[in-house]
């Protein structure tokens, strides 16, 4: 029988990402993992103010560590036109999705985690 990728939320990691240090404990934390899965609720206001630069230093660092990721946001504008914009350029990245539920991020990350 095949291992299914271990995929784990920000929360079940006990992290969260409100400041610029707070992504590499993510990384320290997801290290390893075949998915992770971030929530509205894992990431602070600064990251959907995409001039803080915490989203792209985020998704840099996710890409850079190879660590596949799925955030999970049920609606993609709701943070201004510029946020839904880069969730919309995000729809095909090989690691970093934005997706409207949970399920849809685990059938994501089961998929890419597939050879």
């Amino acid at each position: 029988m095949k291992d299914e990728p271990r995929v784990k939320t920000a929360g079940e990691l006990g992290v969260s990402v409100r400041s610029l240090p707070d992504v590499s404990h993510l990384i320290g934390a997801a290290w390893g993992l075949g998915g992770l899965i971030l929530t509205e609720a894992d990431l602070g206001p600064e990251f959907f103010h995409l001039r803080s630069g915490l989203a792209g230093d985020l998704f840099q660092k996710l890409t850079n560590y190879g660590i596949p990721t799925a955030l999970v946001l049920p609606d993609f504008a709701a943070h201004g036109e510029r946020f839904g914009e880069l969730a919309h350029e995000h729809a095909a990245h090989p690691l970093i999705r934005f997706v409207r539920t949970e399920a849809e991020a685990r059938a994501w990350l089961g998929a890419s985690a597939a050879p």
